[in-house]
C-alpha cells in the first residue's frame, strides 16, 4: 500500500477520501456527541481533542501506520465521520479496518456498511489482501453485532489488549473476513453498494 498516494474510494452510497487537517470544521459538529466516544481508544468530542485526533491520524499516515479517510454521505454531500486502514502487512497480505466513527444521525442508515464495502473491496480487489481484520471493545455489543451482520467471523477476545481513555485496559474482540468469504459477501451482504454488479 502506498501511503503517499491519495486514495479515493466510493460506491453508490459513500465517498471516502484522505483525511486532511482542513476537515476540522466539517468534523467538529459530527464529533461533538460524547456518546460516540464511549468505547474508543481516545476522544474527539471537543475542539482540542478533535485537533489532536486529526494530528495523530495524519502523523500515523506519514509513519505508514494508518491511512485515515473522511466519510462523506453521497446522498446529502455531508461529512459523516472517519475510518481508517491500519496494521497493513504486505508480506502477509492483510490489514485492519478501524478507527471508525460516524455521527449519530448517520447511524443505522446503512452508511457505515457502505463505507465498509468500499474499504473491503479496495483491500481485496485493489490491494490483493487475503485477510481483513476488524476489532472492537468487548463491551461494545452494538459494534460486534454490526460486524456479524456484515458477515465477519468472530475469532476470539484478546484480554487486556489495548490502553484506552483514562488508561483503562481494554479487552478486544477480533473479527475477520478472508478472500473466499469476500467473493460471497460482495454478492449478498454488500450487493446494494456494488456498482460493478
Amino acid at each position: 500500500m502506498d501511503f503517499a498516494q491519495d486514495i479515493q474510494l466510493e460506491n453508490n452510497r459513500v465517498l471516502l477520501r484522505p483525511l486532511q487537517t482542513a476537515d476540522f470544521e466539517a468534523l467538529r459538529p459530527v464529533a461533538a456527541t460524547p456518546a460516540l466516544w464511549t468505547y474508543t481508544l481516545s476522544r474527539a468530542d471537543d475542539p482540542i481533542s478533535l485537533a489532536k485526533y486529526l494530528t495523530d491520524a495524519l502523523q500515523a499516515r506519514q509513519q505508514q501506520r494508518r491511512y485515515p479517510f473522511l466519510i462523506i454521505d453521497k446522498a446529502t454531500g455531508r461529512v459523516a465521520g472517519s475510518t481508517s486502514y491500519y496494521n497493513v502487512d504486505a508480506a502477509d497480505a492483510r490489514l485492519s479496518i478501524g478507527y471508525t466513527w460516524v455521527g449519530e444521525e448517520f447511524q443505522r442508515s446503512g452508511l457505515n456498511r457502505a463505507a465498509k464495502h468500499a474499504l473491503l473491496r479496495y483491500a481485496f480487489d485493489g490491494l490483493g489482501c487475503e485477510r481483513v481484520e476488524l476489532e472492537t471493545d468487548a463491551r461494545n455489543h452494538k459494534s460486534q453485532n454490526a460486524m456479524r451482520r456484515m458477515g465477519a467471523t468472530e475469532e476470539g477476545t484478546l484480554r487486556s489488549h489495548r490502553v484506552t481513555q483514562g488508561q483503562r485496559r481494554r479487552d478486544t474482540v477480533i473479527f475477520s473476513i478472508i478472500r473466499p468469504e469476500w467473493n460471497r459477501l460482495r454478492q449478498t451482504v454488500f450487493q446494494q453498494f456494488d456498482t460493478r454488479g
